[in-house]
């Protein structure tokens, strides 16, 4: 007989702060009614909590009734430093020990505990989250990446147990061979989607729309509450 998640009430914007070895990361926490699970972002390359792409897919997950954490990977200090150097966005070891922990955080909270959890990744943010996913196993219910780099999370992709979405532009020639050869690796349950005619960014019009909805019918799907649940209002 299953235990049925925890139910939580609605949490309007908030922010967080997550402790994460000797450092402490900002975040923003949303929660729909009644939401069965939340979705991490992993920001990529150069980005933090407050990209406008992972923030309007936030918002459609949101609307499909699933919560939504963004945070900054990255302190203040190493942003700047990473900013110089563009070492860090690329330290896949590091940002994926920082994911694990903040999942770990969530999984503790008293509005999130025993929701289901998955991960959006974006860029060198997909490999953080592919890797993350093969190290926490089924704690992960899905996960999503969009125009990310899941070749940079090696031979862990054999490990990854949660059902995974690629997400590729149609223009984005390298990182959809990068993709293709990747997913091949994969064993779990997986899809790989094109968007025709859309480059890196999808910054076409329409096209971070279709990454958004093909996003949140994947968390939807494999986060919602099945009917074999039993739900006390």
């Amino acid at each position: 007989m299953k235990t049925a998640p925890r139910i939580s009430k609605k949490v309007p914007p908030t922010t967080v702060k997550i402790p994460t070895g000797y450092v402490e990361l900002k975040g923003e926490l949303e929660l729909p009614a009644n939401a069965p699970g939340v979705v991490l972002f992993v920001h990529g390359s150069g980005s933090s909590r407050h990209s406008p792409r992972n923030q309007f897919v936030a918002r459609i997950i949101r609307e499909a009734g699933l919560g939504t954490l963004l945070f900054d990977l990255l302190t203040q200090k190493e942003e700047q430093q990473d900013a110089n150097t563009s070492t860090l966005r690329f330290d896949i070891d590091l940002l994926t020990q920082r994911l694990v922990s903040v999942t770990r955080w969530l999984a503790e909270q008293p509005e999130t505990r025993g929701l289901k959890l998955g991960y959006f990744g974006a860029s060198t943010g997909g490999a953080a989250a592919l890797m993350a996913a093969a190290q926490l196993g089924d704690q992960i219910a899905a996960v999503v990446s969009r125009g990310g780099r899941p070749d940079l999370a090696g031979n862990a992709l054999f490990q990854v147990c949660a059902p995974t979405l690629l997400i590729v532009g149609g223009y984005d020639e390298m990182v959809l061979c990068l993709n293709s050869e990747a997913y091949e690796k994969l064993r779990c349950e997986k899809e790989f989607r094109v968007v025709p005619c859309a480059t890196h960014l999808f910054e076409e019009p329409g096209k971070l729309e279709q990454v958004a909805q093909m996003s949140a019918h994947w968390f939807k799907s494999h986060m919602d509450i099945s009917d074999d649940w039993s739900i006390a209002a």
